[in-house]
């Protein structure tokens, strides 16, 4: 279930009048105008706009990385943006993956050790690190490779090590933001495939930004986001 007009109290996510405003000088630049947002446990969610539109400002909201000028957004029934920034940061560890187009991996360390990133910041022994990463590892189809740096690695290969490190902690909530813009048609088929697996399957909730149309036909949902202002498509075919 998502709704862009509000809906009942079991929604994993929801997001009430949200505004988010910058300043450029004098100028006051409104991305995001009065959003509303309900998104149910398990639901895959893609967001289309032009450039600018607010996509990913709306992300880094959700994802707890920026503040709304107002209004709410509410995640498994609390308000992160009420946190201080010290539990901000603890509940994002736990909660949220984050999924990049350039993949944001460190050079210097193996796919092994990138993805083991995110688990230093929870209070786990280093048996508990190790199985949760080896078993991201495998879900991605990469424990063969769990020793190779990027540089070894091809731009798919990347995009999976990212992954892993995303679903490493076992999140609430998957953040992709262009997730196949760097890559080709058929790699990006590959790693679209493995994250409506890890929602259909695994039961994860994703969140997708992309200019793809391709790309957005395997969401639950295409909402279209242009001028601060969010619609749902009647048709996930409508929008290009």
């Amino acid at each position: 279930m998502v709704r862009v007009d509000g809906c009942g109290s079991e929604c994993l996510v929801q997001v009430r009048n949200l505004d988010k405003q910058y300043h450029r000088g004098d100028e006051v630049i409104d991305v995001l105008r009065g959003l509303n947002l309900d998104v149910a446990d398990g639901e895959f969610v893609a967001f289309m706009g032009p450039s600018g539109s607010g996509k990913t400002t709306l992300l880094n909201l959700i994802g707890g990385l920026d503040t709304p000028t107002a209004g709410t957004i509410t995640i498994a029934g609390e308000d992160i943006h009420d946190l201080p920034q010290r539990k901000l940061t603890a509940w994002r560890a736990r909660h949220i993956g984050f999924i990049f187009q350039m993949y944001n991996l460190i050079p210097v360390l193996t796919a092994y050790q990138n993805v083991q990133l995110p688990l230093l910041l929870i209070s786990l022994s280093r048996s508990q690190r190790r199985q949760h990463v080896e078993a991201a590892l495998e879900l991605v189809g990469l424990s063969a490779r769990k020793n190779h740096y990027p540089r070894q690695l091809s731009g798919g290969e990347e995009q999976r090590v990212a992954i892993a490190r995303a679903i490493v902690a076992d999140p609430t909530l998957l953040l992709c933001d262009e997730p196949t813009g760097d890559l080709d048609r058929a790699t990006g088929d590959e790693i679209l495939s493995l994250l409506h697996g890890l929602s259909k399957e695994h039961g994860k909730t994703v969140f997708m930004v992309t200019h793809d149309p391709h790309a957005a036909e395997i969401a639950d949902t295409l909402l279209h986001l242009d001028k601060g202002v969010l619609r749902e498509s009647e048709k996930k075919g409508e929008l290009s």
